[in-house]
Order: C-alpha cells, then structure tokens, then sequence
C-alpha cells in the first residue's frame, strides 16, 4: 500500500512551487498526494501578482472531508496566510498523531512577501509546536527569531537551537542562502545535530526547491522512514531535480526544478 500525504497549502499558477510542486514530489518520491487549498494566486515565474485568501469556512470544509474519508500518514504544510487560517489548520492537526512537516513559506523565489507579520506570530504560537519538523531557510529562519539571516554555518547552529526552542521536535534549517559553493542543510533535535553537505548547482531555474523537500520529506515520513533516512533521500532527489531543471523550459525567470528526472 502506498501512503497517503496530505498538503495543506496555495495553489501556484505556473505549476513550480506550491500545491502543484507537493503533489509532483509526492507523487515522485512513490506516494499518494491529497491537498487542501489555503490561497490561490496569479504568479508565474517572474513574480506574484495577486494572493486570493481561500474562505475559512471552505478551507475547513476541505480538511473535514479529507479527514473524514482518507488515512493520513503525513502531512506538509506550507503558505497559509492570515492567522485565522493558520488557527484553524492548527486546530485540525492537533489532533493526528502522524508526522506534520512545516515549511514556513513566507517570502516567494521572486521577493514578494507571503505571510503577514500577524500571520508569523500565530504561526509561531499555534502550528509550529506541533510539528515533527520544520524546514526554514535562511530568510525565514531569521524571520521567526527577528535576527539578522545567518551568514555563516555557526550562525546557522546558533539559530537552528533557537528554533528549536519555539515547539517543533526537529528542525533542518536550510543553508542554501550562504554564500560560496557549498549548500548545507543543518538538522537539529534534542538527540541529534546532523549537516547534510552538498555541492551547489549552476542554475537559476528553482521555483519550488523549499515546497519540494519538505513535500519529499513528509512523503518519506509517511513511508515509515527514520527522520535522518527521510532527509537524506529528500536531498539526493532533489539534486537530480535541480539537476536537470534545465531540461524544462518554463518562462522567462525562476523556472521550475524537474520532479520526474528519473521518470522522463
């Protein structure tokens, strides 16, 4: 039987990052993806032009049916937006016992700003103690501690325990905003302090590399994987997806990685 991931999160209209971006990396990393929409938006790969807030109501009319039919054994949750929507998903997961995997999508590929400043706080007070894990880079990670972005692989430690302190059991803090040719990702929990090293890829197409790993990372949860086991197959996909990014030609920017690298 293959698992069942759940992604909670907006709709990308240029398919790269979002919901379209989870259920492709769930669907290649051998799961079956279900999704709840919290935003549409008009973006394609130069930028976001507009950000439609799904209703409340509907977005819980949306988990309830999910709930009440399918056995979830992951779930990712990515952008939100306002605190009510970030109460009630939080509320709904309260309850699961499986593992959620929080990206706090805050700021797009292209600089236009996702999640409010109320949003954060209820973001930090209500969903992100629930996590198994959360998956922020640079940018974001100083967003929820309201420091400076960390320039450095100590700065990274320093601020990965920090994060810890908010509530999650783990937290990867990405380090693919460092400058230099290396890209580390710093996993850290109450047992564990692992880097995961890796080489940085010449390409300017990855629309979508946040919501990928940690869509790849709640499927390979779900699968029943070992927290290190899922990162670690998180990252080698997605340096085949990066990898080979430019064999797609998908507009004028930040065009979207590759999921099915290894299918087509």
């Amino acid at each position: 039987m293959h698992a069942n991931i759940l992604t909670i999160a907006g709709s990308d209209s240029s398919g790269g990052a979002g919901i379209q971006a989870d259920l492709k990396a769930i669907s290649a990393t051998g799961a079956f993806g279900l999704s709840v929409i919290t935003a549409l938006t008009a973006q394609n790969t130069l930028g976001v032009t507009s950000i439609y807030p799904v209703a409340v109501d509907f977005l819980r009319e949306q988990m309830q049916a999910v709930f009440e039919d399918v056995h979830i054994d992951a779930v990712k949750v990515g952008m939100l937006g306002g605190p009510s929507v970030i109460e009630i998903v939080a509320e709904f997961l309260s309850s699961l016992t499986c593992p959620i995997v929080v990206d706090p999508v805050m700021v797009a590929k292209s600089g236009d700003r996702l999640l409010t400043v109320d949003a954060v706080r209820a973001l930090k007070k209500t969903l992100i103690p629930l996590a198994s894990l959360i998956t922020p880079n640079l940018p974001e990670a100083a967003d929820l501690l309201a420091v400076s972005k960390a320039l450095s692989k100590d700065d990274m430690m320093k601020q990965a325990q920090n994060l810890l302190k908010l509530g999650p059991k783990s937290v990867l803090l990405k380090g693919g905003h460092l400058l230099g040719d290396e890209s580390p990702d710093l996993l850290i929990n109450f047992d564990t302090t692992k880097w995961f090293e890796s080489e940085r890829i010449n390409t300017t197409n990855t629309h979508g590399t946040g919501c990928s790993l940690s869509s790849a990372v709640a499927s390979f949860l779900g699968q029943g994987y070992s927290i290190g086991e899922a990162i670690l197959l998180s990252k080698r996909f997605m340096v085949g997806a990066i990898e080979n990014a430019d064999r797609l030609s998908v507009g004028k920017g930040h065009g979207p990685i590759h999921h099915f690298w290894n299918f087509w």
